[in-house]
């Protein structure tokens, strides 16, 4: 890697998180909401080993710690990214960490992160970070905002 490249690497808001746990721990429950059939499995069973258990699905009925949205542009507009991020923070056990995976740019059905920073923004949470999570999917890390009282 030459010197320009590390300088990139260094500067560039994306993190490749590669076979890291994204942040999720064993013992957690973590939801996972719009599973299909173009989902990451490597990713998926990455998440698993971290957490050292499955995931649950959209229609777990207890509290999580953790949710994984996987988000395509045929999924809707940005008030229905907002609902869903709305209803899994709802979820979540002192605010957790939210995952959203979107398909990378040229992608079929490739979502623009400003799509998902609106949605988040509505929804009252907060972008964290963006990361290439996968070869196919870029992963952008999301938490609740401190509750002001």
């Amino acid at each position: 890697m030459t010197n320009t490249d590390s300088a990139a690497k260094a500067q560039s808001p994306h993190k490749d998180h590669g076979n890291e746990s994204l942040g999720f721990q064993s013992g957690q429950i973590i939801q996972e909401f719009y599973y299909d059939d173009d989902a990451d499995e490597n990713l998926r069973q990455i998440i698993e080993k971290a957490i050292a258990s499955e995931l649950v699905d959209e229609d777990y009925g207890d509290v999580s710690d953790g949710a994984i949205i996987w988000w395509r542009a045929e999924d809707g507009e940005v008030d229905d990214l907002a609902d869903l991020l709305v209803d899994a923070s709802g979820n979540l056990d002192n605010g957790g960490l939210i995952w959203v995976f979107v398909p990378k740019a040229g992608s079929k059905n490739s979502v623009d992160t400003q799509f998902v920073e609106e949605a988040t923004q509505t929804a009252g949470l907060r972008v964290m970070s963006s990361s290439h999570v996968s070869p196919d999917w870029l992963g952008i890390r999301l938490l609740a905002r401190a509750s002001e009282r």
